[in-house]
């Protein structure tokens, strides 16, 4: 029985795709499994029956990755699974802040008698522009990005990017519209609105400061539904102040920018609806289930994708390995000297980490294989039985 814990709220659409071979635990120490949103693991300890995290949500900033890739910890998270919702706030935050109804509604709740007449009298001071025929720049186009640009441009926007590691699914998935730049600084003057969508990581961190954000139009509007990690928060707080930009919209509020003028903090509400919550658990507790029963990895930000579906006779020896030269020999050499026939072997690399299914065409045993795979660099080997 494999067992599953959850550090957080998860959709019960989501756990109720488990199926007899595992059950819900609140004891970590026996975890084969964990399903998280936004708990913060850096601190915790984790127990050598561990073989998976999965994050129903995109962003992995509160897991350690490293930590897990050295222990064979595989973590996931659910790209795309939440886009829609994210992308539907942008879309209305830009019309938030285009026709002031935050300002509108504030000022609205301060009125106490002839409402009707005070509404005509003061309606004026809230006038806003319309998002039609303005330029929207997304920075990133990954799922979230492609969608919020393709549905600002159905909206009558015209809609300008930039993402260096554009992929062919989002080249595909863009609309074909959309004109696209090589080069940040030269985007980013053209826009009257710009909405960021790329992950906070060391390259990142602080990349809008004061030189960027003064490469926009003093009636820009920034939106950031990434990470709050991405802006220098002193320069942007000068550039506000200086009206270098409009407004700073952003889903990911902190201590610095509260109360802060020009700055609209909404309480990370990007993929708090029902449906994406739904789609995020099962996503992720589809994927840890492939891994654990067929060693399949997908949407793994620590390790590499390796999809060798399902085998017919015999076991499936997954071993997650250090990417270093000799590992596929010392695997598939152990197995000769043992008279054991690979029948199927698939070998996959990210960055540091590999991991390699063999599947073999006798049943074999664990303790056995894993006293023969004893050498430096590997770093985890489990076998599944079939079945």
């Amino acid at each position: 029985m494999y067992k599953v814990a959850t550090l957080n709220k998860i959709s019960k659409m989501g756990t109720c795709q488990l199926t007899d071979k595992y059950e819900l635990t609140e004891d970590l120490s026996e975890a084969t499994a964990i399903l998280v949103r936004s708990a913060d693991m850096h601190e915790m300890d984790f127990p050598d029956s561990l073989l998976a995290i999965a994050r129903a949500g995109a962003g992995v900033n509160n897991i350690p990755l490293d930590k897990c890739a050295e222990k064979g910890i595989v973590v996931f998270n659910t790209p795309g699974a939440n886009a829609n919702a994210v992308k539907e706030l942008v879309i209305a935050s830009m019309i938030m802040t285009a026709r002031n109804i935050p300002a509108a509604l504030d000022w609205e709740k301060t009125l106490t008698e002839n409402v009707a007449a005070a509404v005509e009298k003061g309606k004026s001071q809230f006038s806003g522009r319309e998002i039609k025929g303005k330029t929207l720049g997304v920075i990133g186009l990954g799922f979230i990005g492609v969608m919020v640009a393709n549905a600002a441009e159905a909206l009558g926007m015209k809609v300008v990017g930039y993402d260096p590691y554009l992929s062919l699914k989002a080249a595909h998935d863009l609309s074909p519209s959309v004109k696209l730049f090589d080069k940040l600084p030269d985007l980013l003057p053209n826009c009257d609105y710009v909405t960021l969508h790329i992950p906070s990581n060391k390259e990142t961190t602080g990349m809008f400061g004061y030189e960027l954000l003064c490469a926009m139009q003093p009636t820009t509007v920034l939106l950031n539904f990434s990470r709050d990690k991405l802006m220098n928060t002193e320069e942007l707080k000068r550039a506000l102040a200086e009206k270098k930009i409009c407004c700073y919209v952003t889903d990911f509020p902190t201590d610095e920018m509260v109360g802060v003028e020009g700055a609209l903090l909404i309480p990370h509400l990007g993929a708090s609806t029902e449906e994406s919550e739904e789609n995020c658990a099962v996503m992720a507790v589809e994927e840890i289930m492939d891994f654990i029963e067929h060693g399949n990895i997908l949407n793994s930000v620590n390790y590499p994708t390796v999809q060798a579906g399902k085998w017919n006779v015999g076991s499936r020896i997954v071993v997650l390995h250090k990417n270093i030269p000799a590992m596929l020999g010392t695997q598939t050499g152990a197995l000769a000297k043992m008279g054991v026939n690979i029948s199927n072997m698939m070998n996959k690399s990210l960055g540091d980490f590999s991991c390699t299914l063999l599947d073999c065409d006798v049943e074999v045993d664990e303790e056995t294989i894993r006293e023969a795979f004893k050498v430096d660099g590997i770093i985890s080997v489990r076998v599944i039985p079939k079945g």
